[in-house]
């Protein structure tokens, strides 16, 4: 609610409607004390009730106005409703309780804008986060990332330096084979074959091949030749050694295939980062904005309206259950980015909403600082004979007794005490008094503000002074289609006189009499406004007289026309 005095609140309403101080001041102090009770504390603050009024005046001078004026005002849930909508329990129609639960909804449309606000950048943040990764799959599906990222150098192999200088070959050694042949194996003594392999050491020496290299390879192959036992021991060593060395090899070559697949998940990843991060910047930059992205989008279909089958809460419960059974069918289809992107957030703006924190505090908030204003109430006052409708009108009374007086109602989104609520009451009286409602029910409206009829005077202010006075509305429609339309000061005197003396001569239907006065006296301009050019057009009083005398000195013709 709007920390506004008393006297704030009144200038807010001076704005819109003119006149009824009397008015304006009870409903600014009723205000006023619903933020005074927020700030007293310990048991006084609930035993602290509010103060109920009832707006007695003629139809037009401004009533309902006040009440329209007050719900954008206060910022508190506000719901004006009709008492004539009405009807006892048993009866067709709605009772008197669904105002209670229309009263709860208007709080949780409160709270629920307040917590869109407050989450607003974070569900910016997380709808770009997810136009970015659908882009992202969108051009990996599509085969389009090398389009977004940068083309990679292409490395040569390097090239062996050439020596100046080669260095001189060294003929392999020979094998030493063609000495021992198997047969002689059996027959000869190593001494002896080692003496016999002398000589052909020197004559393999005298071919060019290195004397050293030749005596070491011949020892070895004579060592192997003659080692008998040893020679096996040898081979199964030999055996065990390469079986570790394959064993080796194979580890070796599983850490290589391992690093070879962790080196192409590494590189997938670098890859899909840097694709992420040149994405993100093309859409911060708008580039992405036509681009097509898929969108589920929750589809509602028309609602099944329930009427006049019972209770509220039955309707109720009906009605949502037909809700759920049509409203989730949803639609997949591809839409550009700047198309999706509201879409996305109101989703991801619903997802950070708590909705059991909202319900709670929505009927906190409703107890508290709601207001509900029951106009035409007037309209429930039965006859004297009682028969009829009268019976449902008095039962609406009696319904509405423990509504103003304090009861605990249930509702879709909880338990709601209408202890605290201001109730504001209005209606014209004309045929009735105030004192012909039930006495019960007059004992909850202690508060009674009288509004006055509207004079001529009046009349030239509501056409002048308000910030939507009718003739701001009308030169504001004719810029439209550049005229330009002026109302001189006599034109508005003459006005408010035709609007007072058609008042007094039938029925007095208060301010409203000047949109009939209004529309009669343009008819003509606003007919032929689309086909001129451009213009300026003066309202004087001639031109006013002109267009209504005949209509208001005909008084059986200004029953019907005015």
């Amino acid at each position: 609610m709007l920390e506004l005095t008393p006297r704030q609140i009144v200038e807010e309403l001076d704005k819109y409607i003119v006149g009824q101080k009397e008015a304006k001041r009870a409903i600014a102090v009723a205000i006023r004390n619903r933020w005074r009770r927020q700030r007293v504390e310990g048991e006084m603050h609930d035993e602290i009730g509010p103060k109920n009024m009832m707006m007695i005046g003629p139809t037009g001078v401004g009533k309902t106005e006040i009440a329209r004026r007050l719900a954008a005002l206060t910022g508190a849930p506000f719901i004006k409703v009709d008492a004539t909508k009405y009807t006892e329990v048993g009866y067709y129609g709605r009772d008197v309780e669904s105002m209670a639960r229309e009263l709860v909804e208007n709080a949780v449309g409160i709270v629920r804008t307040e917590e869109r606000e407050k989450n607003e950048e974070k569900a910016k943040e997380a709808a770009e986060k997810r136009i970015l990764h659908l882009l992202v799959e969108k051009f990996e599906h599509e085969g389009r990332e090398k389009d977004f990222l940068p083309e990679e150098p292409k490395i040569e192999a390097e090239k062996p330096e050439e020596t100046a200088e080669k260095a001189p070959e060294t003929p392999n050694i020979p094998g030493f084979d063609f000495l021992l042949p198997p047969g002689l194996k059996q027959n000869i003594s190593k001494e002896d074959f080692e003496k016999m392999a002398e000589g052909a050491l020197d004559i393999m020496a005298g071919s060019g091949f290195d004397r050293a290299e030749l005596k070491e390879a011949l020892k070895g192959f004579i060592d192997n030749s003659f080692s008998g036992a040893a020679t096996s021991d040898s081979k199964v060593g030999d055996a065990a050694s390469d079986s570790l060395q394959s064993q080796k090899e194979t580890a070796d070559a599983g850490k290589k295939t391992e690093s070879s697949q962790a080196f192409a998940t590494n590189d997938k990843q670098s890859k899909k980062t840097k694709l992420l991060d040149r994405v993100q910047e093309l859409l911060k930059a708008g580039e992405l904005e036509d681009e097509l992205i898929p969108v589920t989008e929750r589809r509602r279909s028309m609602p099944v309206v329930m009427g006049g089958i019972g209770p509220d809460s039955m309707a109720d419960d009906i009605q949502k259950m037909f809700e759920n059974m049509t409203s989730k069918r949803g639609g997949r289809r591809e839409m550009k980015v700047s198309e999706a992107r509201g879409i996305i957030q109101e989703q991801e703006s619903e997802r950070l909403l708590d909705d059991d924190k909202i319900n709670e505090r929505a009927i906190k908030l409703a107890e508290n600082l709601g207001i509900i204003f029951i106009d035409e109430i007037d309209k429930i006052v039965g006859s004297e004979g009682g028969h009829g409708a009268d019976v449902s009108r008095q039962g609406v009374q009696r319904d509405l007794l423990p509504i103003v007086e304090g009861t605990t109602i249930s509702t879709k989104y909880g338990l709601f005490s209408t202890e605290h609520v201001l109730f504001i009451a209005a209606g014209a009286f004309h045929r009735v008094k105030p004192s012909d409602l039930t006495p019960e029910l007059q004992g909850r409206f202690p508060i009674r503000v009288e509004l006055s009829d509207l004079k001529k005077e009046d009349f030239a202010r509501i056409l002048t002074e308000p910030k939507s006075a009718l003739t701001k509305q009308y030169i504001a429609l004719m810029k439209t289609e550049n005229v330009e339309l002026v109302f001189t000061d006599d034109a508005i005197d003459a006005i408010a006189e035709y609007a007072a003396q058609t008042n007094l001569t039938t029925q007095n239907i208060g301010a409203r009499r000047l949109c009939t006065i209004m529309e009669l006296l343009l008819e003509d301009l606003n007919f032929d406004a689309a086909e001129m050019e451009s213009g300026h057009v003066e309202i004087n009083a001639e031109y006013v007289r002109s267009k209504i005398d005949a209509v208001a000195n005909d008084e059986d013709l200004s029953k019907f026309v005015l």
